[in-house]
């Protein structure tokens, strides 16, 4: 489980996926896909606010997979974090709506 998957539904782009004429193979792809570029996203927004050192720790947090560490670190160390993840991925999110509504129509 990712340390953001309270904060982030997915769910709607799913379903979005469901509307296209693809294999479940090719969704499966997809959505594991939208899953990777998300979590790319939220990483950049959290790495951005932090420092060099900052950065060290927390990839060591979650590489370590301790979700406790992970948000009292991230708490301390940017004001708003979970706000400014949620702002990230609904940016993200709402992108890949507009490309998945892009993709119905030519299909």
């Amino acid at each position: 489980m990712k340390f953001y998957s309270h904060l982030i539904e997915i769910e709607s782009i799913i379903l979005e996926l469901d509307h296209l004429d693809l294999s479940d193979k090719e969704k499966k792809h997809l959505a594991s896909l939208i899953d990777d570029n998300l979590h790319q996203c939220i990483l950049d927004a959290v790495l951005s606010h932090l420092t060099p050192e900052d950065k060290k720790t927390f990839i060591n947090h979650l590489n370590a997979k301790d979700q406790e560490k992970i948000w009292e670190f991230l708490n301390n160390k940017v004001e708003n974090i979970e706000e400014k993840i949620k702002v990230a991925a609904k940016d993200l999110k709402t992108k890949i709506h507009k490309d998945l509504k892009i993709a119905k129509r030519i299909s």
